[in-house]
């Protein structure tokens, strides 16, 4: 059962003539786990994963919702992943990320967190997603639900084939507050106008960036730092029944 968000939110921000961005964690903030876990799944469908890798993408989706990120299990899982993708097409990487989003990632969506991205949206705002997860699947999440963009993951690719490597960094932690800042800066945006979402302490540097905090479905970490810093708090779940979330 949703929880009503605990903050005035984005109807009560004063309206002038200057543009606001909404960033928007994905992974156990829009929706429900881990996004990679499932283009996991449609890969191994797609016989690109083996069944020992299939098995440490679901052991680390089952960590990843009982009790959060855990940094150290997160480069383990992006190493693999790197390693998987090598050779294969940035069309493929399309592919899976549109069949992930129509299995898996849109029954997962939490509803009260779109609803925000759409209030925002109605109110004139630019709505971001900033994540981990490859920036293929970000767009098509971004796409389907009618966001202004995604930034996440790039992995580098030459004449359309991925070579294994990082484009960039992995959109985590601090890097995301870069890129966040980084987004505003080219669009003319104020910072203190803007809104962060989060569920994990690993993005408290994007949320101090911010002038508008919300925590979402937080871990224990970033609970007890927005408690101690009056952040707003929603707790939210998926309207799918656990039977259509297993799909």
């Amino acid at each position: 059962m949703s929880t009503p968000v605990s903050d005035a939110g984005p109807a009560d921000q004063a309206r002038d003539s200057a543009p606001v961005i909404a960033f928007f964690d994905v992974d156990n903030t829009l929706l429900r786990g881990a996004s990679v876990y499932h283009l996991g799944r449609i890969a191994w469908k797609r016989g690109h994963l083996g069944w020992r890798d299939l098995s440490r993408f679901a052991w680390q989706q089952a960590r990843f919702t009982s009790v959060g990120e855990n940094h150290r299990h997160q480069l383990a899982v992006r190493d693999r992943a790197l390693e998987l993708i090598a050779g294969h097409t940035v069309a493929e990487l399309e592919e899976i990320a549109v069949e992930t989003y129509d299995a898996h990632l849109h029954a997962l969506l939490l509803p009260a967190v779109v609803d925000r991205a759409r209030e925002h949206l109605a109110h004139g705002h630019e709505v971001w997603l900033l994540t981990a997860t490859p920036e293929a699947c970000a767009r098509v999440i971004a796409e389907r639900l009618g966001l202004s963009g995604a930034i996440g993951t790039r992995i580098e690719s030459v004449d359309g084939v991925f070579t294994g490597a990082l484009d960039g960094h992995v959109m985590h932690g601090a890097h995301k507050a870069d890129a966040a800042g980084r987004l505003a800066g080219e669009k003319g945006v104020r910072l203190a106008d803007c809104w962060g979402y989060s569920d994990s302490r690993n993005d408290i540097p994007l949320l101090e960036l911010v002038g508008h905090q919300q925590v979402v479905n937080p871990d224990a970490a970033l609970a007890r730092y927005a408690a101690a810093r009056g952040w707003p708090v929603m707790h939210d779940r998926p309207r799918a029944s656990r039977r259509a979330t297993r799909k």
